[in-house]
């Protein structure tokens, strides 16, 4: 671990960054709430927006509250007594129980940025950054279908369906993308799900536990497909895949003449785009958090300069309450054609961290 990564995650763990304190002539104070740090891209995420932001003179305090919904409102509160808070920036473990303390945010005037997760049920959320998520259900699914030549007439295959926390609005995004393209071909038979398991309301998986979601395909594999092959695995995150793809090899596959199944992914985390190189997980989705480290950044920047922040989108995101203006960056898929190129070229990971 190079020391730079090994410092920041001695104070992720202590819950906020030592340096975001060190400026006394702040421009203004940004709370940056993130859910946890056992995700890789949440470490990347916040580092990102903490540098970005102390070199334009604000005062980041970033903090992790290891998925607990109530620590996570307990640090929002916390950081509400600051005197020079003017924006909070929140990746929310649970979007649906944030709204009694945003009000108290809303009554000192501070904005509220919803970084990638929405933020439901309450009017006080200004803007929301995110990627296109329903995007990337349709990447993971059309990879599916493509793998297995479904569109070129190919088929029946089985496949099982695996979906992000029902906690998380982005999950169900993902979910319904990826149906978008696999449900015709359900509908034709030409996919079958064995288990019969679908909707979000059967295959979501809480707080995107791997373990969670290996623990429930092992069920699955033993129930429904002791006299038959597995083909597919609906996966809507590296860290859940990762599970999936050892239960899978715990059953016999990726052995004796019995290839792993398609598994797909997000996030590109390093254990998965390594999986990636020896052929086991097909494919992941890469979201490029520095760039929605930088959008974010941007938009705070926006805010306290007494601008309005630049936003592509005004109708898709509904929290319940309002329209929340967003911008939408574009995902893109990785496998073994392209995780060079847009991992290591673009300078994401170094080239010396797969080898």
């Amino acid at each position: 671990m190079r020391p730079l990564r090994r410092f920041f995650l001695s104070a992720v763990l202590l819950g906020s960054m030592p340096w975001a304190h060190a400026q006394i002539d702040s421009k203004g104070g940004v709370g940056i709430l993130m859910p946890t740090i056992t995700s890789q891209r949440w470490v990347v995420d916040g580092l990102a927006m903490v540098r970005a932001m102390d070199k334009l003179g604000y005062r980041p305090d970033l903090k992790y509250a290891n998925d607990d919904i109530a620590t996570q409102i307990a640090q929002t509160e916390e950081m509400l007594k600051a005197g020079d808070m003017k924006v909070l920036v929140i990746g929310a473990i649970d979007g649906s129980k944030l709204a009694p303390v945003l009000q108290k945010a809303a009554e000192k005037k501070i904005k509220v940025i919803a970084y990638d997760r929405l933020i439901r049920d309450t009017p006080h959320v200004d803007y929301y950054a995110t990627f296109d998520n329903f995007q990337v259900g349709v990447l993971q699914g059309s990879d599916i279908i493509e793998r297995l030549g479904l569109d070129k007439g190919k088929g029946p295959f089985n496949i099982e369906l695996f979906g992000g926390s029902a906690d998380d609005n982005n999950a169900f995004f993902f979910y319904d993308g990826a149906m978008s393209v696999l449900k015709p071909y359900i509908d034709k038979g030409k996919l079958v799900v064995g288990s019969g398991q679908i909707g979000m309301d059967k295959v979501s998986t809480l707080r995107w536990s791997g373990s969670v979601a290996r623990a429930r395909l092992t069920q699955i594999l033993d129930k429904y497909y002791a006299k038959q092959r597995l083909d597919a695995l609906l996966s809507p995150y590296d860290g859940i895949s990762m599970e999936l793809i050892t239960a899978m090899k715990k059953a016999g596959y990726g052995q004796g003449g019995q290839p792993l199944p398609v598994v797909t992914g997000q996030d590109a985390e390093m254990p998965s785009v390594r999986s990636i190189i020896r052929n086991e997980q097909s494919s992941t989705v890469f979201k490029d958090n520095r760039e929605l480290a930088q959008v974010v950044t941007t938009m705070v920047d926006a805010i306290l300069s007494g601008k309005k922040p630049t936003i592509n989108d005004e109708k898709t995101y509904n929290n319940g309450q309002k329209v929340v203006p967003s911008f939408l960056l574009k995902p893109l898929k990785v496998d073994l054609e392209n995780w060079r190129a847009a991992l290591v070229t673009s300078g994401y990971y170094k080239a010396d961290q797969f080898r």
